[in-house]
């Protein structure tokens, strides 16, 4: 069967359809000794070529994919780019190809995937597909149960609001939080609108798949049964994106627990770096 260009390339784990896209364009990408147009289509017996070295195909069946969790300690910046001191694939240090599915900020800590499987990646990033994500939380000041509730509801940030959520107090300074969508710094942004400090967040769970016993900085492969059960999960993922519907965030927003003296926009205008 005929695939894409930049499908067969990014299923190899080399990288994503985009920046396959963009190797061709650079005209580093041959097929049987010839530079190719975007969307070509590659056939049963094409040799395809980045950079001179021969990319061989996925296998049918998928064996030859890698799907591992990694229990990611602070610090470690979830990034394949190997130039970042501290980036994720040289902390695992494994001796395939992989990239992470998603990410967790710097200062954050916890389970995340890695795989070489383009295809998986796709599927479980789709927002529309409502992925359970877990988190543990600690902040600065003692959780309210107004707290609780507002955060549950959803919180206006990014020029949006959040989906409503499970949120549950665990302790006097601690939260437990589901969220089934995944914005930069999500959590953080949500507690500081509401005047709150982040001081530890790590996630514990991705959909059916939980840290365990992983320490920080420990990895393991995923076993068959949880794989099935990931593949099951994602079975009806779109394979594009779709654009997600704004939301309206409200023309007098409901004093929050700023201070007065707070000076603190309660809308953040763009995303600001790691």
């Amino acid at each position: 069967m005929n695939k894409r260009l930049n499908k067969y390339i990014s299923d190899t784990g080399l990288c994503s359809r985009r920046e396959a896209d963009k190797l061709i364009e650079q005209q580093r990408v041959t097929i049987n000794d010839k530079l190719p147009e975007l969307g070509t289509q590659v056939g049963p017996g094409d040799k395809v070529r980045v950079d001179g070295k021969l990319i061989g195909a996925v296998a049918a069946d998928k064996s030859d994919r890698i799907y591992i969790a990694y229990n990611k300690p602070i610090g470690i910046t979830c990034t394949t780019e190997r130039h970042i001191k501290g980036n994720i694939i040289d902390a695992i240090g494994h001796k395939e190809r992989i990239f992470p599915i998603g990410r967790l900020d710097k200062p954050s800590e916890g389970l995340i995937l890695l795989t070489s499987d383009g295809d998986i990646v796709n599927k479980i990033l789709r927002a529309e597909n409502a992925h359970d994500k877990e988190y543990e939380v600690t902040v600065n000041q003692p959780v309210s149960d107004r707290f609780i509730q507002r955060m549950s509801k959803g919180v206006p940030i990014l020029r949006t609001v959040t989906k409503p959520c499970v949120v549950r107090a665990t302790g006097k300074f601690t939260f437990t939080i589901i969220l089934t969508e995944g914005m930069n710094r999500q959590i953080r942004r949500m507690c500081e609108f509401l005047g709150y400090e982040v001081t530890k967040l790590k996630r514990v769970r991705i959909m059916h798949l939980d840290l365990g016993k992983l320490r920080p900085g420990q990895w393991r492969n995923l076993t068959e049964q949880e794989l099935n059960q990931l593949n099951n999960a994602v079975k009806g993922s779109s394979k594009t994106a779709q654009a997600p519907t704004p939301q309206k965030t409200p023309a007098k927003p409901e004093k929050s627990l700023w201070s007065a003296q707070n000076k603190r926009p309660r809308f953040e205008r763009k995303n600001k770096p790691v």
